[in-house]
This record gives C-alpha cells, sequence and structure tokens, in this order.
C-alpha cells in the first residue's frame, strides 16, 4: 500500500491510541473521556476545537489558503452495550462495554490525517473533522449534530465518512453509488383480548391466537404487497404474552425491525403493517395497534462524490485495491442525515479476514461487527490515515 511515510512511521503511536480508545470505550452520548482525547490532540496539532455539539461531538476545523470551498471528514466514537471476550491487553477495561464496531480505529484514522494535515497545509480551502457521538443503536447522533447547527456553523460542499468491514480483503476499499445501506426502523404492536381462565377459552379473546396468525400475515407484504424487485426486509424479533401456565393474557406485543433501501417502499410496507395491525384483530373480537419508528433513513450516496472517491482510491492505492460495487448492505447507519442535506460518500474499508486476531488467542477467521471478539485490524490505521489526506489535498487542491 502506498501510504504516506510520515504517517506510517507513526504507525505505532496511532495503534497505541487505537488500543487506549479501546480500552475505555464509552456509549452513546456519554464519550466525554474520548471527546476530551481527541479535543486535546487537535488542538495539539494547531487545529481550532468546537465542542457540545450534539452533547459530546465536536468540529476540528484547520484552514489554509484563501479558498472558500469546505470538506467534512466524520469519525464516529461511540461503543456498544455488550461484553467483550477478548483476552488481549487493549480489552475493555468497563464490563458489559465494548468497541465492537471499530469506532476506535475511525476516530484514530481522522486523528492521524488531521495531524499530518495540520503540519503539511497542501490544500486550499477548510478541513471541518467531524468527530460524532451516538452512532450505535438507533440514537442519531449524527442528527443531534445538525440540531445543533452542524451545517450551518460547519458548511461543507461535500462530506465523506468510512467504516471497515470484516471479511473484504484488508487495504480494500469498496464503493456503492446509490443506495449503499437501508433505512433503519422499530415497531410495536400491541394486540389487546380479553383475558381469562385457559380451561375456559370461549369466555376469552386470545391475543396470543391473534398474534400468530399476525406473524403470518405481515410477512404477506414483503412476499406479495412488495414488488420482487424492490429490497426490503420485515423481521418479528420479539413475541410477548402471558406470565402463568392457565391465564389467558389480556394483551401480547410483537415487536421487530423494518429495513428498506427507499422511502417509498418504507412507506407502503409502514401502512400496510397498520392495516393489518388494526384490522386483523377485530376479526376476533380484539383491537390492536402500531408504534412505528423511523430511525436512520436510507444512505444514499452522492453519484458524483461516489466516483471522485473511488477515483482517488484507485490513484493512491491501485485499481487492484478498489472495488466500486460493493453490495448493498441491509444494516444501518446514521451518516444517512448527512447525506440528505450535503452531498457526500460513505466508504468501506476492509478489515481482512482475520489473520490479526490470531495473536489474541483465536485465530478462528474473519468477526464480524457487534461480535465479541472483533477487534479493528491496526494495519488499516495508516492506510486510512492516507486516504483522508489524499482526498483532502485532492479535493480542496491548490490552484
Amino acid at each position: 500500500m502506498k501510504t504516506l511515510d510520515e504517517i506510517e512511521r507513526a504507525h505505532a503511536d496511532l495503534t497505541a491510541l487505537r488500543r487506549d480508545i479501546h480500552a475505555h470505550p464509552e456509549l452513546a452520548f456519554q464519550e466525554t473521556r474520548t471527546s476530551a482525547l481527541v479535543a486535546e490532540r487537535l488542538r495539539s496539532f494547531g487545529i481550532e476545537v468546537h465542542t457540545g455539539l450534539g452533547k459530546t461531538g465536536l468540529v476540528g476545523v484547520l484552514k489554509s489558503g484563501n479558498s472558500g470551498k469546505t470538506l467534512g471528514l466524520r469519525a464516529d466514537m461511540d461503543a456498544l452495550p455488550m461484553p467483550e471476550h477478548n483476552r488481549f491487553e487493549h480489552k475493555s477495561t468497563i464490563a458489559g462495554r465494548m468497541h465492537g464496531c471499530g469506532h476506535d480505529g475511525h476516530t484514530t484514522m481522522l486523528l492521524g490525517a488531521a495531524e499530518y494535515l495540520s503540519k503539511h497545509r497542501n490544500f486550499d480551502g477548510t478541513v471541518h473533522f467531524i468527530f460524532q457521538p451516538a452512532e450505535e443503536g438507533g440514537n442519531a447522533g449524527a442528527r443531534a449534530m445538525m440540531e445543533d447547527g452542524l451545517f450551518d456553523r460547519f458548511p461543507c460542499d461535500a462530506v465523506f465518512g468510512l467504516h471497515n468491514m470484516p471479511g473484504m480483503p484488508v487495504n480494500q476499499f469498496g464503493f456503492r453509488s446509490g443506495p449503499a445501506m437501508a433505512s433503519s426502523n422499530r415497531w410495536d404492536i400491541t394486540i389487546r383480548g380479553v383475558g381469562g381462565h385457559a380451561a375456559q377459552p370461549h369466555s376469552a379473546v386470545d391475543p396470543i391466537i391473534i398474534a400468530a396468525d399476525m406473524v403470518h400475515a405481515l410477512q404477506t407484504l414483503i412476499s406479495r404487497s412488495k414488488d420482487p424487485l424492490e429490497s426490503a426486509v420485515l423481521t418479528i424479533t420479539q413475541i410477548h404474552a402471558g406470565d402463568a401456565y392457565n391465564v389467558i393474557p389480556g394483551d401480547a406485543v410483537l415487536r421487530g425491525t423494518v429495513r428498506t433501501y427507499t422511502v417509498d417502499v418504507l412507506d407502503k410496507i409502514e401502512d400496510g403493517m397498520r392495516r393489518i395491525a388494526t384490522t386483523l384483530p377485530q376479526v376476533y373480537g380484539a383491537t390492536g395497534e402500531l408504534d412505528f419508528v423511523r430511525a436512520y433513513p436510507p444512505l444514499v450516496n452522492w453519484e458524483k462524490e461516489t466516483a471522485f472517491a473511488a477515483e482517488l482510491a484507485r490513484e493512491v492505492f491501485g485499481d487492484e485495491h478498489v472495488n466500486c460495487d460493493i453490495p448493498a448492505f441491509m444494516g444501518a447507519e446514521d451518516f444517512s442525515f448527512f447525506l440528505e442535506k450535503v452531498p457526500g460518500c460513505y466508504l468501506f474499508l476492509g478489515n481482512g479476514d482475520g489473520d490479526h486476531r490470531i495473536a489474541s488467542y483465536h485465530g478462528m477467521g474473519p468477526c464480524q461487527l457487534h461480535n465479541p471478539n472483533y477487534d479493528f485490524n491496526d494495519a488499516l490505521l495508516p492506510v486510512g490515515a492516507t486516504y483522508w489526506v489524499k482526498l483532502v489535498e485532492k479535493f480542496l487542491a491548490k490552484a
């Protein structure tokens, strides 16, 4: 890989920083230590720092030259509420919290780029280094930063973000123009029947029977009500009813998620779910209601900015390290809020097949995101930092 020599020489320091962040994971909107660490580093580079956006988010501002052109680069900082099973020295020091998605690596790569750019300033314009809280769990830290005036205070002509991807070849860059990640939506359906003695079902209206029927009815929204050429997922993840062997409960609750690549498909599915939730129980003499929460919209990469980002990766690292047609991913990402407001691209960087984890007593191949055995591949740190530097230098090229 054609990484910058200066960043390559800083590899050990970047690794130590990434592992320090990994050992001290912080959940959504609680990233006080991480945010303070990032702010301290940015200030030490001579970069102007603005804190308190989206509670614990911050923006570093670096200007060079006289151009009015602006660029945003984003890294997420939060960890997950899950246990870590790794046994290496930099494992989580806080029970039930873990950097299981690589945000520790994303933060470190952007800091590495910020340090280099602050020293050399081989660009003409303004870079906004966006360190975002609360990406995980539907907390929408991106939206929170925007509500605090992110793009009003720090306007960007384009914005870019990057996520590591286990299973993709190490150091391979992945791009997809258009819908690249799905919307994330959660829902609850409450069925209200009439409780009674289990030995006298004729005196009750059994919500469990209705719930069982509703499971099948909901799936027809995917198999029979949606265009088969349009992708969508409707998954029921919870059914709750009753707490005794001999009692028919009065209520039953179903919960789950819906994922789509377009808002039109999402609208159709939500409308269909509401129809089923309210009318099917009536057939049995019960009532039902749907609570549908739209968490993250579909992530739609802009064509021009995606082509720019991919071409840069080819120029810097070679064609063999670039895949411009990675499959769309049903996972969700709140960078989608940024892309609704500002042109940009969200890209992926291969985390490899797990060889970096052998020394961690595993050696079981790639470990997916949100897995208690996951760890970010530190070999990516100079690669991602170099990519950000080159992207800034090309997007804000001197005349």
